[in-house]
């Protein structure tokens, strides 16, 4: 099982930040975001070489930063999104994978809690997600990936879910076994088929969790574990503003 860090696009809401950059590459609290993921991957007992990431804009800055990586290109990032990215890495996933976005910050204690979960398809979910909306003009509540559970059990993943009635945050950080990783790839392929739309999005600009969704309507199981803070998403310049705040102030 290898972490595979998806991480293709520019993040153009960061603006200049990004002008010469990956996103992923933005400081942080002093830190580029990716160093605080190799962090918490190491947590969860991956090394550095362990890494396949999913690259794209400003591949040559990663290329050279980190040979230590597997490096997956997506050519036509510009013209897709985090689900064709992920598949990008298909022959590295079947051994079972940890997915993670790039464009966060978490604790270790997220990975080790994930690596430890038995079920073929477990999602990381933060329960203490809200506070970190307040104020957060430039992205509201109504873009979160939030997710409803039964007990473990993932019931509904969507950006339409009512806060209030949301059991967490889906943190872009998730588990599959070998037997999981063959039922996403199998979904996929199937969906790819099939739509030419995948929930809301034209099919090549679907996030990750539309194809969760579409699993989970016909039948699939995910599961989630939980972190209570510790991880936040910098999406915007504002978002870099808040971050220290949100990181300081998790339960």
């Amino acid at each position: 099982m290898r972490p595979v860090l998806i991480g293709a696009g520019r993040g153009s809401r960061l603006e200049h930040r990004t002008d010469e950059l990956p996103k992923t590459l933005v400081n942080v609290m002093g830190r580029p975001m990716l160093e605080w993921i190799l962090d918490a991957l190491a947590e969860g007992g991956f090394s550095r070489k362990d890494v396949v990431f999913v690259c794209g804009y400003r591949a040559d800055v990663l290329r050279a930063r980190y040979p230590e990586f597997t490096f997956v290109e997506n050519r036509d990032w510009e013209n897709n999104n985090i689900l064709e990215s992920l598949l990008c890495a298909r022959e590295h996933l079947g051994e079972g994978f940890v997915s993670s976005y790039t464009d966060i910050v978490y604790r270790g204690s997220a990975v080790k809690s994930l690596v430890a979960a038995s079920w073929d398809k477990t999602l990381v979910c933060d329960t203490d997600w809200r506070r970190r909306y307040v104020g957060r003009t430039n992205h509201p509540e109504s873009d979160a990936e939030k997710m409803l559970a039964e007990g473990s059990r993932v019931v509904d993943i969507s950006r339409t879910i009512a806060s209030e009635q949301a059991s967490g945050e889906f943190i872009g950080v998730a588990k599959f076994s070998p037997a999981g990783a063959r039922e996403l790839i199998e979904a996929y392929e199937e969906a790819k088929a099939s739509c030419e739309t995948l929930g809301d999005r034209p099919f090549r600009k679907a996030y990750l969790i539309h194809l969760f969704q579409r699993m989970i309507q016909r039948g699939a199981e995910f599961h989630r574990v939980d972190t209570h803070g510790g991880y936040m998403e910098l999406d915007t310049l504002q978002d870099l503003e808040l971050a220290e705040s949100w990181w300081n102030g998790g339960s």
